[in-house]
């Protein structure tokens, strides 16, 4: 299965919208698009994983990546609308303690 990745910008927030499994195969992808982004302090990145059906270990490894550069670069990352699936992963792996997850709860309109 591909990933598939859209970004939108509302003011000052940037919303990714990742669709797919993001495994060895796909994370490739995921972290070119993400190297893409320009983080500063002005700018908030949320990336919404609604509809991420799986995640593997080089998949975490991406979105640790991805939250080191944004906190090298004092941006502010969420990883919103989690599957509970999804939340226990980075809950067991202990990510979650270090970035701001948010399971579920109120979803932005998709693009």
């Amino acid at each position: 299965m591909d990933v598939n990745i859209q970004f939108r910008k509302e003011g000052n927030l940037l919303i990714g919208f990742i669709e797919g499994e993001i495994d060895t195969f796909t994370a490739p992808t995921l972290r070119e698009e993400l190297e893409k982004i320009h983080l500063s302090t002005e700018i908030s990145v949320e990336l919404d994983l609604s509809k991420v059906s799986y995640i593997d270990s080089t998949g975490l490894g991406v979105f640790v990546a991805f939250y080191k550069r944004a906190t090298k670069e004092n941006a502010n990352l969420k990883l919103v609308n989690l599957s509970s699936r999804l939340t226990r992963l980075f809950e067991i792996t202990g990510l979650s303690e270090l970035m701001d997850i948010e399971e579920g709860g109120i979803s932005h309109a998709s693009i």
